[in-house]
């Protein structure tokens, strides 16, 4: 077999590429920025001094940064990209045309999906880091337009979620913020019992979705799942068996 070389690629192996927000937060096993979270090799750019502040409010340069970033990725041999914070939608669009490669920056592109698979009656329940931030105009940017079968709920007023990874007080608990999402998706579903399926919108939050889980009893989508689908759709494999 022959082998050809990239120019100016010096590192291979790897298909998806990783966009992270420069935050002090500990990403642990099952964390989009953690690598021990995939059984597959992935390509990770740090978007320097990009805060989730500044990337919200859409401050100077932040765009620039992200289209540098994924360009790199792309040029080191990313065939997709995919970002640390769901909020990285409001720059999907951009990305995808500034870039000749699959974007896919947020875990709420998987809501279309989930809405389909249920019925006109149900609703998808949403776990984020901020309602407040989540607003209606951005599920419509990716094409949802029945707003009312998706209920949000966020974690901003718990305790140590709120510390550890909104204001970056550099330690969390892996206990105490299992507990509290389990909490959060049993009341959002005790509340609303429609709800019939589960995203835990952000990056930070799949080391959970086992837990949350086995809590509820529901399919529970989160960045990985997402991430996961696209590398299978990149890199087919053989199948063998018996007939």
């Amino acid at each position: 077999m022959i082998f050809q070389a990239q120019k100016g690629q010096v590192y291979y192996g790897h298909k998806i590429g990783i966009l992270m927000l420069d935050t002090f937060i500990p990403l642990i096993p099952g964390d989009v920025g953690n690598a021990t979270t995939y059984d597959y090799p992935v390509l990770y750019r740090t978007l320097h001094k990009i805060t989730a502040h500044k990337m919200v409010n859409k401050a100077p340069g932040v765009l620039e940064e992200i289209i540098s970033k994924g360009k790199e990725l792309v040029d080191n041999g990313a065939e997709a990209i995919t970002g640390g914070c769901g909020f990285l939608l409001l720059y999907q669009d951009e990305l995808r045309k500034a870039l000749n490669v699959p974007v896919f920056l947020s875990s709420l592109l998987q809501i279309p999906f989930m809405l389909l698979m249920l019925n006109t009656n149900e609703k998808v329940g949403l776990i984020t880091a901020d309602s407040s931030l989540l607003k209606a105009s951005l599920l419509r940017e990716i094409g949802i337009a029945e707003i009312d079968r998706v209920e949000i709920v966020g974690l901003e007023k718990t305790e140590h979620f709120r510390e550890c990874c909104m204001n970056e007080s550099g330690t969390l608990n892996s206990d105490v913020l299992e507990a509290e999402v389990v909490t959060t998706a049993e009341k959002m579903v005790h509340t609303n019992p429609n709800i019939k399926s589960i995203l835990l919108e952000c990056s930070l939050l799949p080391p959970y979705a086992k837990a949350v889980q086995e809590a509820v009893h529901l399919p529970v989508f989160d960045y990985v799942t997402m991430i996961n689908y696209v590398q299978a759709s990149l890199n087919k494999t053989n199948f063998s068996g018996f007939l």
